[in-house]
């Protein structure tokens, strides 16, 4: 019995350590295979993502799981290693446990305004910070341009709002505010500003507002263009004289004109690159078939000129022009011309007759005082010279002389020198029966064609003148030079911004002075003109001399390091102040670093003439036939017919004031001068006519009109008088 329980319990045992083995060897299999998948899970993974470029994702595994932990730099990325992570495991078994870089941290889009204004209103396009106060910034629109209406057609987007672009935005604002017609592109740092101007000397003014009034670290880029002037008389002027072939005036009315007579003009002698204006007021439309062959005929006389003054043209050869080819040219362009256009030709002789006593003189000085002197016919062609000075001048004065014996038109000749003259900065005029002579400076490159322009469109297109117009960059508006003080400040701010030093108690500079010699350098390029001194200052530490002669070292050492930058400082002077002009307490060192400084300042306020003006254009010329002693085929005017000349038929006689020198009467008005009737195809004696109708004299009591701009080209406006005349 005992024995047989034994065997039994024996039997038990064994079963339970087979079935314990087997277990075992079970769980040990199980776990080698759990293991042996979790490592080729991790390593075919990370293989995948890394081989993809997306090694920034790491990779765990917990039995058949595949967890994807890491920072996506963006949410397309998250989402590619998760498809590329189920490529490799079934896509059941990948856990993702990766997070998005925030957006705070990421690159900002570019935020951009676009302003465009027009006569029908504003509208705003672009991208703006969601911080932006776009109804303020419609608001302010509406109400400081005055504009129909402002369309907000801005996106925003919630990011940081960049540096400085409160300023850029205001700054936008204000080129609004001065430009009825731009696109002003407006971003962080920069504004980009396409305008279009109502005339050359808007344009520069409009570009030098601009320029002052951007603020700190914006970068401005302008691209303001005008409009063709209108030119009236259209003239052309070309001569072949002492100085060679050149254009007094040339006007074209289109690009494929302007070429032509440009090509003619080369052709003919012309050196270096002739310029010729394109400009509105063209008579015809086949402009370039009578200016191109008028060229060639001055070409082929070898000497002389030739004006056209709409359709009248004006051909003149000097005396020793042989007679035989000065005939044969007027023929060959008599033939050629366009059918619109009329020829005067003049062969000039020989004359020795002594110049006659009549002359009328006068000079404009640069603040737009006139002086006078000469013989007028009488006191009623004084009082007509005189009230139209005062219309064109802001003081005349004079010494004027009644005589009897004055040619007939000597008046008429005056006022049309003293018209050529008003558009000059300064200059004198000399009338003589037989030449009119102006010279002088202007700011207008075109001054020369504006005074042929005056004198051909008065006096016909053979007047007999003579111009010598100087042009002076310094004068003209357009290019928008700076003023000395302008410099100075900005040179100041550079310095006061450098990070240029200077060694202890020596003139060395220390450190990389180059950035600051680059901005320099910029400002320079304007203001090399001016007479500008650099004067050192030091603080109140050490001797008095040592630091005056200390900081004369060092704003010489400055200039030295400008000029081997390349900066022209031939007009620049240096001083050492030391210690005796403080901008700051020297009980401190902050106090102290800020008297230790170079300051610029402006000695005169007229800029230099390194350089001669250039030489004036010298015209000359013989009055042609039709046009021939003008003083007879002209009658003089009478006082009301000056006065009409001046201002305008609508004029109320008024007491002859005469100018004895000795006090400058007011001036009675500052109306432009206006002719009756000056059809560019009327005859001398047509214009003769004209001068003899009676000028409407209004009660006493009727206003005198203001006085109106001159056209951009000088060009006078046609007033009522003109039309009932006509």
């Amino acid at each position: 019995m005992a024995s047989s329980r034994s065997r039994r319990m024996s039997t038990s045992l064994a079963t339970l350590i087979t079935l314990a083995g087997a277990a075992g060897l079970s769980w040990w299999g199980a776990q080698s295979a759990a293991q042996f998948i979790e490592t080729r899970s991790r390593q075919d993974v990370t293989l995948a993502l890394a081989t993809a470029g997306q090694d920034w994702v790491q990779v765990e595994t917990n039995g058949l799981q595949v967890r994807l932990t890491g920072t996506a730099p963006t949410e397309v990325d998250r989402f590619r290693a998760v498809t590329q992570a189920g490529s490799v495991v079934d896509s059941s078994r990948v856990v993702d446990d990766m997070t998005v870089a925030s957006r705070d941290a990421m690159v900002p889009p570019e935020f951009k305004v676009e302003l465009l204004r027009n006569d029908d209103g504003i509208s705003l396009i672009g991208l703006v910070p969601a911080k932006t106060d776009r109804e303020a910034l419609v608001r302010s629109l509406r109400t400081e341009t005055a504009a129909p209406k402002v369309t907000d057609l801005l996106e925003s987007a919630e990011y940081a709002v960049p540096e400085g672009w409160a300023d850029v935005l205001a700054y936008g604002q204000r080129i609004a505010q001065m430009t009825p017609r731009a696109k002003i592109s407006i971003a962080p740092g920069e504004v980009q500003v396409t305008a279009l101007a109502d005339s050359r000397a808007e344009k520069g003014r409009l570009e030098a507002e601009l320029k002052r009034l951007a603020p700190k670290g914006i970068k401005l880029v302008t691209n303001i263009s005008a409009p063709r002037p209108v030119v009236a008389p259209f003239t052309l002027r070309f001569l072949i004289d002492d100085q060679g072939p050149h254009f007094d005036a040339c006007a074209a009315d289109t690009e494929a004109a302007q070429k032509q007579i440009l090509d003619a003009a080369v052709r003919a002698g012309v050196d270096g690159n002739p310029t010729c204006t394109l400009a509105l007021g063209s008579p015809t439309a086949d402009w370039a078939g009578a200016a191109v062959p008028a060229i060639k005929a001055v070409a082929a006389l070898g000497k002389g000129s030739v004006t056209i003054s709409d359709a009248d043209i004006a051909l003149i050869a000097p005396e020793d022009v042989p007679a035989d080819t000065f005939a044969e040219v007027v023929a060959t362009l008599e033939q050629t011309l366009p059918s619109v256009f009329s020829l005067q030709a003049q062969h000039e002789e020989k004359n020795d007759a002594t110049q006659g006593p009549a002359e009328f003189a006068a000079t404009l000085s640069s603040d737009g005082r006139l002086s006078m002197r000469g013989r007028i016919a009488d006191q009623q062609m004084r009082e007509a010279v005189d009230s139209f000075a005062r219309a064109r001048f802001s003081t005349v004065s004079g010494n004027l002389r009644g005589d009897a014996s004055m040619p007939s038109g000597w008046t008429v000749r005056v006022i049309a020198a003293l018209e050529a003259l008003d558009g000059l900065a300064n200059g004198t005029i000399t009338v003589t029966p037989d030449l009119i002579e102006l010279g002088g400076t202007s700011g207008d490159p075109r001054a020369t064609e504006r005074a042929a322009a005056s004198l051909s469109r008065r006096l016909g297109a053979g007047a007999d003148y003579q111009l010598a117009i100087r042009y002076d960059r310094w004068m003209d508006a357009a290019l928008a030079l700076p003023d000395g003080q302008y410099c100075v400040d900005q040179l100041n701010i550079v310095m006061s911004e450098s990070e240029i030093g200077f060694e202890p108690s020596k003139s060395t500079i220390a450190g990389d002075p180059a950035p600051t010699l680059s901005r320099l350098a910029g400002i320079m390029q304007d203001c090399a003109d001016y007479q500008i001194e650099a004067g050192g200052h030091t603080d109140s530490q050490g001797s008095e001399g040592f630091n005056a002669d200390l900081s004369r070292a060092r704003a010489q050492a400055l200039l030295k390091a400008m000029s081997d930058a390349g900066i022209d400082t031939s007009n620049m002077t240096s001083r050492g102040y030391g210690e005796s002009q403080p901008i700051a307490s020297n009980d401190s060192e902050a106090g102290r670093e800020e008297n230790r400084r170079i300051e610029f300042r402006l000695l005169s306020e007229s800029p230099v003439r390194n350089e001669p003006l250039p030489a004036p254009v010298v015209l000359e010329g013989v009055t042609s036939d039709a046009s021939a002693n003008a003083e007879t085929a002209q009658p003089d005017v009478t006082a009301e017919q000056g006065r009409a000349m001046a201002y305008g038929p609508q004029l109320p006689t008024t007491e002859s004031q005469e100018s004895d020198g000795d006090a400058d009467p007011a001036p009675v008005s500052t109306a432009p001068a206006t002719l009756g009737v000056t059809e560019q195809f009327q005859t001398l004696d047509e214009r003769e006519e004209n001068l003899r109708l009676p000028v409407q004299t209004p009660d006493a009591d009727t206003p005198r009109p203001e006085k109106r701009p001159d056209d951009e080209d000088g060009a006078d406006e046609t007033t009522a008088a003109d039309e009932t005349a006509e």
